[in-house]
């Protein structure tokens, strides 16, 4: 799970500060803000992650890709190439990282790491990316266990070298070449292990790295219209898919799993579940994904609507439901310990039905499989102010603690733009209410009044002058 992240330099952010991340993070603010670049730069990183160009620093993202960012100008903030894009984040694991220093024999810890990385163009050329610097920290319950970096040395090369802390890395005996070039934005090149006696954990520090963001899923403010079939070929899905896509697919390859919402709440299948998630925010009374026949490879998507007794298709019904499908479907069927961002969960839901929403994504990051929590981290990109006042209710009334919501307003009325912390008390009150968060509300109530009053006199004086 995310601890903290820091972005520098990237598109319409010169510094978002560094942001809690939370197993709710909130990201609010006005269109073209840039609250979703922030998801973009995540997501970036998964796909260079996931990229098989080991050499590629960043992958931007290709016709078939989540994100699409372009050439590195296009990114960087103000699209000034001699810009550099600086990042950090750090975040937790449940299995302990152990490191033995095979010389000394000293043991060292960890429960999360801290990366940072500063990447830009090699020596102005106008499409070399590369790192100019990137460092790992392994903590112990927030203090440092070791740390090992790699910086780019000076002149046209791209020669790295290695800095450590804590822990002394002992050169094998041959020529002390340089290193050479990073893997992707992230990768400590092989030379470290080739070149060090005792530098193996290295690899591991890359493939934690990887992990995190193999853990990551992206579902898109735009998710595909229903059909009244869909095929199944018997594949497990990775994900719903960016639009949803996958959605019957993952239902059907999840019908064997069970969950639990909560302490001392029974299992429940986990079509059951979606389908009581459905019911419970007022959008159906049942749904069932049908066999067409045992002979094909086809299914169909029936639901029953409130006060109706009789079945049609998934397309028959309100737009939201199959929106918000997706939604439910993804944030089940992600493997324990992953991280969900999505934009606009809320998109064409009634208000009420809004509100209801938080409470599912509360049973959500609540959830267990086996017995076992399921770690689920939800970052979201909203403009429901009724999904906001329903978790602030929550937290009022304990369902949710306060430490488990982190909220930011994306301000963009100062230059340049700032990424502002919502301080929510442990009443679920919001102390530093952004002025027209939602729209000006107030200014909206008062000058409805104000008509309304001229109206009426309006009114008024014309019966007079019509001798009523």
């Amino acid at each position: 799970m995310l601890k903290q992240l820091r972005i520098q330099n990237f598109k319409g952010w010169k510094d978002t500060g560094n942001i809690r991340m939370a197993p709710i993070t909130l990201f609010f603010g006005a269109n073209s803000s840039g609250k979703s670049s922030i998801g973009q730069f995540l997501i970036m990183l998964k796909q260079t992650v996931e990229s098989p160009d080991r050499k590629a620093v960043f992958y931007p993202g290709g016709k078939n890709s989540a994100v699409q960012l372009g050439s590195y100008q296009e990114m960087v903030f103000h699209r000034n190439p001699d810009n550099k894009i600086s990042f950090d984040y750090e975040w937790d694991f449940h299995d302990a990282l152990q490191i033995k220093d095979p010389i000394t024999s000293q043991m060292y810890s960890g429960d999360s790491l801290k990366f940072e990385a500063t990447v830009g163009l090699k020596d102005k050329q106008k499409y070399a990316l590369v790192v100019d610097r990137l460092k790992y920290q392994l903590k112990a319950k927030g203090h440092q266990s070791l740390a090992v970096s790699l910086e780019r040395k000076p002149g046209p090369k791209s020669e790295y070298k290695a800095i450590w802390e804590q822990y002394a890395l002992v050169r094998k005996k041959m020529r002390a070449w340089s290193l050479k070039d990073t893997v992707r934005f992230y990768g400590f090149p092989n030379e470290v292990v080739a070149y060090y006696q005792n530098a193996d954990f290295i690899q591991e520090l890359n493939l934690r790295h990887e992990k995190l963001f193999q853990s990551l899923f992206y579902l898109g403010p735009l998710r595909t219209k229903a059909e009244r079939l869909y095929s199944w070929g018997g594949v497990n899905p990775e994900s719903v898919g960016f639009s949803g896509e996958n959605t019957v697919a993952a239902i059907l390859s999840a019908r064997n799993r069970r969950l639990s919402l909560g302490n001392k709440r029974f299992t429940k299948p986990f079509e059951e579940v979606v389908a009581l998630k459905l019911k419970q925010m007022g959008l159906i009374e049942e749904f069932n994904v049908n066999s067409i026949s045992e002979q094909r490879q086809e299914y169909e998507v029936k639901v029953r609507t409130k006060g109706s007794k009789d079945w049609v298709d998934l397309p028959d019904v309100g737009f939201g439901i199959s929106q918000v499908l997706p939604v439910l479907v993804e944030c089940f069927y992600a493997p324990p310990d992953s991280i969900i961002l999505m934009e606009q969960p809320e998109i064409h839901l009634h208000p009420k039905a809004q509100s209801a929403l938080a409470d599912v994504m509360i049973d959500v990051i609540n959830s267990k499989e086996n017995g076992a929590d399921r770690n689920i981290q939800l970052i979201i990109e909203t403009h429901s102010e009724h999904f906001l006042r329903r978790l602030q209710r929550r937290i009022a009334e304990d369902a949710v603690p306060q430490h488990k919501v982190s909220a930011y307003f994306a301000n963009i009325s100062k230059t340049p733009a700032t990424l502002e912390t919502l301080q929510i008390d442990i009443f679920g009150n919001i102390l530093n209410w952004p002025e027209n968060f939602f729209g000006d509300e107030m200014g909206d109530v008062a000058e409805h009044a104000k008509a309304a009053m001229n109206k009426r006199l309006r009114q008024v004086n014309a019966k007079s002058e019509a001798g009523e």
